[in-house]
Protein backbone atom coordinates (compact mmCIF):
# COMPACT_ATOMS: atom_id res chain seq x y z
CA UNK A 1 0.00 0.00 0.00
CA UNK A 2 1.98 3.06 -1.49
CA UNK A 3 -1.28 5.57 -1.66
CA UNK A 4 -3.97 6.92 0.37
CA UNK A 5 -6.07 5.90 -3.33
CA UNK A 6 -5.30 1.81 -1.95
CA UNK A 7 -5.35 2.18 1.83
CA UNK A 8 -8.90 1.06 3.42
CA UNK A 9 -11.16 3.72 5.02
CA UNK A 10 -12.47 5.35 7.51
CA UNK A 11 -8.47 5.70 8.41
CA UNK A 12 -5.99 8.18 9.97
CA UNK A 13 -3.59 9.77 8.39
CA UNK A 14 -0.75 12.10 10.05
CA UNK A 15 1.21 14.86 7.56
CA UNK A 16 4.56 14.58 9.10
CA UNK A 17 5.88 17.72 7.60
CA UNK A 18 3.36 19.53 9.27
CA UNK A 19 3.82 17.80 12.38
CA UNK A 20 7.18 18.69 12.21
CA UNK A 21 6.52 22.61 11.84
CA UNK A 22 3.80 22.55 14.62
CA UNK A 23 6.58 20.90 17.57
CA UNK A 24 9.38 23.00 16.06
CA UNK A 25 7.05 26.91 16.56
CA UNK A 26 6.17 25.44 20.02
CA UNK A 27 9.28 24.71 21.17
CA UNK A 28 10.80 27.79 20.19
CA UNK A 29 7.83 29.67 21.63
CA UNK A 30 8.71 27.85 25.29
CA UNK A 31 12.84 28.74 24.39
CA UNK A 32 11.92 32.48 23.66
CA UNK A 33 9.72 32.01 27.36
CA UNK A 34 12.67 30.65 29.32
CA UNK A 35 10.68 27.59 29.83
CA UNK A 36 10.98 23.49 29.24
CA UNK A 37 8.43 22.33 26.92
CA UNK A 38 6.34 19.09 28.18
CA UNK A 39 3.97 17.90 25.25
CA UNK A 40 0.99 15.99 26.12
CA UNK A 41 0.70 12.74 24.23
CA UNK A 42 -3.18 12.57 24.89
CA UNK A 43 -3.53 13.87 21.24
CA UNK A 44 -1.58 11.68 19.02
CA UNK A 45 -0.34 8.74 21.74
CA UNK A 46 2.27 7.66 19.75
CA UNK A 47 6.05 7.46 20.11
CA UNK A 48 7.16 8.14 16.53
CA UNK A 49 5.31 11.29 17.03
CA UNK A 50 6.21 11.99 20.46
CA UNK A 51 9.86 11.45 19.27
CA UNK A 52 9.19 14.76 17.19
CA UNK A 53 7.27 16.67 19.72
CA UNK A 54 9.67 16.02 23.11
CA UNK A 55 11.94 18.81 24.02
CA UNK A 56 15.73 17.47 24.22
CA UNK A 57 16.53 19.99 27.20
CA UNK A 58 13.41 18.31 29.03
CA UNK A 59 12.79 15.16 28.48
CA UNK A 60 9.22 14.83 29.87
CA UNK A 61 5.60 14.21 28.29
CA UNK A 62 2.57 14.23 29.42
CA UNK A 63 -0.20 11.22 29.14
CA UNK A 64 -4.08 11.81 30.44
CA UNK A 65 -4.57 8.04 30.76
CA UNK A 66 -2.69 5.44 33.20
CA UNK A 67 -2.92 3.35 29.30
CA UNK A 68 -0.53 5.55 27.99
CA UNK A 69 2.16 6.09 30.32
CA UNK A 70 2.90 2.48 30.50
CA UNK A 71 2.98 2.27 26.86
CA UNK A 72 5.63 5.52 26.30
CA UNK A 73 7.21 3.53 29.68
CA UNK A 74 7.50 0.23 27.36
CA UNK A 75 9.53 2.66 24.89
CA UNK A 76 11.59 4.22 26.97
CA UNK A 77 10.26 7.57 28.29
CA UNK A 78 11.77 8.20 31.63
CA UNK A 79 9.66 11.20 32.55
CA UNK A 80 6.12 10.84 32.71
CA UNK A 81 3.49 13.12 34.01
CA UNK A 82 -0.12 11.37 34.53
CA UNK A 83 -1.77 15.20 34.30
CA UNK A 84 -5.09 14.12 35.61
CA UNK A 85 -6.39 13.50 38.85
CA UNK A 86 -5.88 10.20 40.68
CA UNK A 87 -8.07 7.78 42.45
CA UNK A 88 -6.99 5.55 44.94
CA UNK A 89 -8.50 2.23 42.80
CA UNK A 90 -5.36 2.98 40.30
CA UNK A 91 -2.44 3.74 42.60
CA UNK A 92 -1.40 0.58 42.62
CA UNK A 93 -1.33 0.31 38.81
CA UNK A 94 0.80 3.78 39.34
CA UNK A 95 2.81 2.12 41.73
CA UNK A 96 4.03 -0.69 38.73
CA UNK A 97 4.56 2.07 36.80
CA UNK A 98 6.74 4.10 38.84
CA UNK A 99 9.03 1.09 39.39
CA UNK A 100 9.94 1.20 35.33
CA UNK A 101 10.21 5.20 35.02
CA UNK A 102 12.73 6.91 36.77
CA UNK A 103 10.33 10.26 37.55
CA UNK A 104 6.98 8.86 36.85
CA UNK A 105 4.87 11.47 38.35
CA UNK A 106 0.74 12.25 38.89
CA UNK A 107 -1.80 15.04 39.72
CA UNK A 108 -3.73 15.34 43.30
CA UNK A 109 -6.09 18.51 44.19
CA UNK A 110 -7.54 17.53 47.50
CA UNK A 111 -6.43 16.23 50.75
CA UNK A 112 -8.66 12.71 50.57
CA UNK A 113 -6.63 11.74 47.32
CA UNK A 114 -3.18 13.09 49.50
CA UNK A 115 -4.16 10.81 52.68
CA UNK A 116 -4.70 8.02 50.05
CA UNK A 117 -1.48 8.09 47.93
CA UNK A 118 0.22 8.57 51.55
CA UNK A 119 -0.92 5.23 52.59
CA UNK A 120 -0.04 3.53 49.58
CA UNK A 121 3.07 5.04 49.54
CA UNK A 122 4.63 3.42 52.67
CA UNK A 123 5.65 0.12 51.33
CA UNK A 124 6.62 1.24 48.22
CA UNK A 125 9.93 0.91 46.83
CA UNK A 126 10.40 4.19 45.12
CA UNK A 127 8.56 7.06 46.37
CA UNK A 128 5.29 8.71 44.39
CA UNK A 129 6.13 11.79 42.82
CA UNK A 130 3.23 14.31 42.48
CA UNK A 131 2.17 17.67 41.19
CA UNK A 132 -0.60 19.39 43.22
CA UNK A 133 -2.91 20.74 40.50
CA UNK A 134 -4.07 24.44 41.14
CA UNK A 135 -7.63 25.96 39.63
CA UNK A 136 -6.63 29.16 37.40
CA UNK A 137 -9.91 29.68 35.97
CA UNK A 138 -11.06 26.80 34.15
CA UNK A 139 -13.24 25.40 37.09
CA UNK A 140 -12.54 21.85 36.12
CA UNK A 141 -10.10 20.60 38.90
CA UNK A 142 -7.21 22.53 41.58
CA UNK A 143 -7.16 23.73 44.06
CA UNK A 144 -7.41 27.57 44.62
CA UNK A 145 -3.76 28.88 45.33
CA UNK A 146 -4.91 30.77 48.42
CA UNK A 147 -7.16 27.54 50.33
CA UNK A 148 -5.68 26.43 52.96
CA UNK A 149 -6.09 22.86 51.56
CA UNK A 150 -2.85 23.85 49.49
CA UNK A 151 -0.71 23.91 52.54
CA UNK A 152 -2.51 20.96 53.92
CA UNK A 153 -2.25 18.67 50.88
CA UNK A 154 2.28 19.56 50.26
CA UNK A 155 2.12 19.08 54.63
CA UNK A 156 0.28 15.22 54.33
CA UNK A 157 2.69 14.49 51.44
CA UNK A 158 5.53 15.70 53.25
CA UNK A 159 4.43 13.62 56.27
CA UNK A 160 4.40 10.54 54.05
CA UNK A 161 7.24 10.84 52.55
CA UNK A 162 5.63 11.92 48.77
CA UNK A 163 7.93 14.04 46.51
CA UNK A 164 6.62 17.15 45.81
CA UNK A 165 7.67 17.28 41.66
CA UNK A 166 5.66 20.69 42.00
CA UNK A 167 2.56 22.67 40.94
CA UNK A 168 1.08 22.53 38.01
CA UNK A 169 -3.00 24.25 36.37
CA UNK A 170 -4.42 23.95 33.16
CA UNK A 171 -6.09 27.39 31.47
CA UNK A 172 -8.75 25.24 29.73
CA UNK A 173 -10.54 28.68 30.24
CA UNK A 174 -8.54 29.92 27.17
CA UNK A 175 -11.07 27.57 24.51
CA UNK A 176 -13.30 29.97 25.23
CA UNK A 177 -11.84 33.22 24.38
CA UNK A 178 -12.38 34.81 21.28
CA UNK A 179 -9.91 37.64 20.27
CA UNK A 180 -6.02 37.45 21.04
CA UNK A 181 -6.41 39.75 23.42
CA UNK A 182 -8.64 37.75 25.92
CA UNK A 183 -6.17 34.61 25.45
CA UNK A 184 -3.08 36.46 26.56
CA UNK A 185 -5.08 37.82 29.60
CA UNK A 186 -6.23 34.21 30.39
CA UNK A 187 -2.35 32.94 29.42
CA UNK A 188 -1.22 35.24 32.29
CA UNK A 189 -4.13 34.66 34.67
CA UNK A 190 -2.67 31.19 34.66
CA UNK A 191 0.96 31.82 35.09
CA UNK A 192 0.16 34.13 37.80
CA UNK A 193 -2.31 31.59 39.48
CA UNK A 194 0.11 28.53 39.79
CA UNK A 195 3.64 30.77 40.40
CA UNK A 196 1.24 31.99 43.35
CA UNK A 197 0.78 28.44 44.26
CA UNK A 198 4.38 27.54 44.18
CA UNK A 199 5.21 30.95 46.14
CA UNK A 200 3.24 30.43 48.76
CA UNK A 201 4.18 26.72 49.71
CA UNK A 202 7.84 28.07 49.62
CA UNK A 203 7.02 30.53 52.23
CA UNK A 204 5.58 28.16 54.37
CA UNK A 205 8.69 25.57 53.87
CA UNK A 206 8.17 23.45 51.01
CA UNK A 207 10.61 22.72 47.97
CA UNK A 208 8.36 23.45 44.64
CA UNK A 209 10.98 22.49 41.64
CA UNK A 210 8.47 22.36 39.32
CA UNK A 211 5.84 25.03 38.21
CA UNK A 212 3.82 23.81 35.44
CA UNK A 213 1.37 25.47 33.31
CA UNK A 214 -0.28 24.85 29.72
CA UNK A 215 -2.64 24.73 27.37
CA UNK A 216 -2.66 25.41 23.65
CA UNK A 217 -4.03 28.38 23.05
CA UNK A 218 -2.19 29.74 25.90
CA UNK A 219 0.75 28.29 25.37
CA UNK A 220 0.75 30.49 21.73
CA UNK A 221 0.09 33.92 23.48
CA UNK A 222 1.87 33.52 26.44
CA UNK A 223 3.57 36.82 27.28
CA UNK A 224 5.59 35.92 29.95
CA UNK A 225 7.37 32.85 31.39
CA UNK A 226 8.32 34.20 34.37
CA UNK A 227 8.20 31.55 37.73
CA UNK A 228 7.65 28.56 35.30
CA UNK A 229 9.62 25.78 35.31
CA UNK A 230 7.70 24.30 31.89
CA UNK A 231 4.48 24.67 29.47
CA UNK A 232 2.17 21.54 28.82
CA UNK A 233 0.23 21.05 25.48
CA UNK A 234 -0.50 19.11 23.02
CA UNK A 235 -3.19 20.01 20.70
CA UNK A 236 -0.96 22.34 18.78
CA UNK A 237 1.26 19.03 17.85
CA UNK A 238 -1.92 18.24 15.32
CA UNK A 239 -4.09 21.28 15.26
CA UNK A 240 -7.75 21.03 14.61
CA UNK A 241 -10.62 23.04 13.22
CA UNK A 242 -11.39 24.75 16.38
CA UNK A 243 -7.37 25.57 17.26
CA UNK A 244 -7.83 27.14 13.74
CA UNK A 245 -10.96 29.12 14.54
CA UNK A 246 -9.62 30.74 17.50
CA UNK A 247 -6.50 31.96 16.02
CA UNK A 248 -3.74 29.23 17.46
CA UNK A 249 -3.16 27.55 14.25
CA UNK A 250 -3.56 28.16 10.62
CA UNK A 251 -5.83 25.40 8.91
CA UNK A 252 -2.59 24.45 6.62
CA UNK A 253 -0.84 23.69 9.79
CA UNK A 254 -3.86 20.60 10.49
CA UNK A 255 -1.84 17.56 10.85
CA UNK A 256 -4.74 14.97 11.36
CA UNK A 257 -7.20 13.83 9.37
CA UNK A 258 -9.59 11.18 8.18
CA UNK A 259 -9.55 9.28 4.98
CA UNK A 260 -13.16 8.46 3.83
CA UNK A 261 -15.05 7.03 1.28
CA UNK A 262 -17.83 8.03 -0.89
CA UNK A 263 -20.74 5.44 -0.23
CA UNK A 264 -24.01 7.47 -1.29
CA UNK A 265 -24.71 10.72 -3.18
CA UNK A 266 -27.62 11.92 -4.68
CA UNK A 267 -27.64 14.75 -7.39
CA UNK A 268 -31.16 15.63 -7.41
CA UNK A 269 -30.51 16.99 -3.56
CA UNK A 270 -26.51 17.77 -3.99
CA UNK A 271 -25.66 15.30 -1.20
CA UNK A 272 -22.73 13.09 -0.37
CA UNK A 273 -22.10 10.13 1.99
CA UNK A 274 -19.55 9.29 3.14
CA UNK A 275 -18.12 6.19 5.36
CA UNK A 276 -16.82 8.45 8.30
CA UNK A 277 -19.69 9.01 10.52
CA UNK A 278 -19.95 9.99 14.65
CA UNK A 279 -17.27 7.10 15.68
CA UNK A 280 -14.68 8.15 12.74
CA UNK A 281 -15.03 11.71 13.04
CA UNK A 282 -16.21 12.65 16.71
CA UNK A 283 -19.28 14.22 17.21
CA UNK A 284 -17.63 17.02 19.07
CA UNK A 285 -19.35 20.19 17.45
CA UNK A 286 -17.02 22.47 19.17
CA UNK A 287 -16.58 25.11 16.42
CA UNK A 288 -20.40 25.37 16.61
CA UNK A 289 -19.73 27.92 18.58
CA UNK A 290 -17.59 30.09 16.44
CA UNK A 291 -18.46 32.84 14.17
CA UNK A 292 -18.49 29.75 11.09
CA UNK A 293 -20.14 26.74 12.15
CA UNK A 294 -17.78 24.11 10.53
CA UNK A 295 -20.44 21.43 11.32
CA UNK A 296 -18.54 17.87 11.63
CA UNK A 297 -15.30 18.78 9.73
CA UNK A 298 -14.00 20.34 6.54
CA UNK A 299 -13.45 18.25 3.77
CA UNK A 300 -10.37 18.19 1.72
CA UNK A 301 -9.56 15.87 -1.25
CA UNK A 302 -6.94 12.69 -1.04
CA UNK A 303 -3.93 15.39 -1.20
CA UNK A 304 -5.15 17.06 1.62
CA UNK A 305 -5.63 20.35 -0.64
CA UNK A 306 -9.05 22.56 -0.54
CA UNK A 307 -10.14 21.66 -4.80
CA UNK A 308 -13.21 20.55 -3.66
CA UNK A 309 -14.11 24.02 -2.05
CA UNK A 310 -15.38 24.63 0.86
CA UNK A 311 -17.47 21.22 1.83
CA UNK A 312 -18.84 20.54 5.37
CA UNK A 313 -19.43 17.35 7.24
CA UNK A 314 -22.77 18.78 7.99
CA UNK A 315 -24.54 15.13 9.92
CA UNK A 316 -23.22 12.47 11.02
CA UNK A 317 -24.92 8.72 12.02
CA UNK A 318 -23.16 6.12 13.54
CA UNK A 319 -21.15 5.11 10.00
CA UNK A 320 -22.24 7.74 7.98
CA UNK A 321 -21.04 11.64 6.99
CA UNK A 322 -23.29 13.65 5.22
CA UNK A 323 -21.99 16.47 3.14
CA UNK A 324 -25.04 18.60 1.45
CA UNK A 325 -24.92 21.42 -1.04
CA UNK A 326 -22.56 20.23 -3.18
CA UNK A 327 -21.91 21.96 -6.59
CA UNK A 328 -22.69 20.10 -9.66
CA UNK A 329 -18.97 20.36 -10.88
CA UNK A 330 -17.66 18.69 -7.43
CA UNK A 331 -20.37 15.91 -7.12
CA UNK A 332 -19.53 14.88 -10.41
CA UNK A 333 -16.00 14.18 -9.35
CA UNK A 334 -17.45 12.21 -6.09
CA UNK A 335 -18.76 8.97 -7.24
CA UNK A 336 -19.17 6.13 -5.30
CA UNK A 337 -15.64 5.01 -4.12
CA UNK A 338 -13.98 8.28 -4.65
CA UNK A 339 -11.81 9.13 -1.47
CA UNK A 340 -11.53 12.19 0.53
CA UNK A 341 -9.79 13.49 3.73
CA UNK A 342 -12.17 15.44 6.56
CA UNK A 343 -9.90 17.86 8.93
CA UNK A 344 -11.87 17.35 12.62
CA UNK A 345 -13.03 19.46 15.25
CA UNK A 346 -11.30 18.15 17.86
CA UNK A 347 -8.45 16.25 17.04
CA UNK A 348 -8.14 14.71 20.28
CA UNK A 349 -11.67 13.02 20.35
CA UNK A 350 -11.10 11.92 16.32
CA UNK A 351 -7.89 10.52 16.90
CA UNK A 352 -8.85 8.54 20.07
CA UNK A 353 -10.36 5.29 18.17
CA UNK A 354 -7.55 4.64 15.76
CA UNK A 355 -4.29 2.34 16.54
CA UNK A 356 -2.48 3.66 13.81
CA UNK A 357 -1.61 6.78 11.76
CA UNK A 358 -1.02 6.41 7.95
CA UNK A 359 2.11 8.64 7.41
CA UNK A 360 2.14 11.27 4.23
CA UNK A 361 4.41 14.24 4.07
CA UNK A 362 2.27 16.11 2.02
CA UNK A 363 -0.27 14.41 -0.94
CA UNK A 364 -1.20 11.41 -0.62
CA UNK A 365 1.58 8.74 -0.70
CA UNK A 366 2.05 6.98 2.29
CA UNK A 367 5.40 7.11 3.27
CA UNK A 368 5.10 5.47 6.81
CA UNK A 369 2.76 3.61 8.87
CA UNK A 370 2.68 4.62 12.86
CA UNK A 371 0.99 2.23 15.65
CA UNK A 372 -0.71 4.75 18.39
CA UNK A 373 -2.61 3.55 21.69
CA UNK A 374 -5.80 3.75 22.83
CA UNK A 375 -7.99 2.74 25.88
CA UNK A 376 -7.47 3.57 29.78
Amino acid sequence: MKSLADAPTPSLVLDRGRLTRNCARMLAKCRSLGVGLRPHLKTLKSIDAARLAIDPAHGGIAVSTLREAEYFAGHGIADIQYAVCITPDKLLRAKKIAERVPRFSFFLDSVEAARAVAAAAAPANRPFNVWIEIESGGRRTGVDPQDPALVEIATILRDGGIRLSGVATHGGHSYSARSVEALVEIAEEERSAVVAAAERLRAAGFEVPGVSAGSSPTATFMASGEGLTEIRAGVYTAGDLFQAGIGVQDEEDIAVSVLASVIGRSEARGRVVINAGGLALSKDRSTAALPHDLGYGVVVDIDGGASLGRLIVNGVHQEHGEIDGVPPEILARLAVGAKVRVLPNHVCMTAAPYDHYLVVDGGGEIVDRWDKITGW
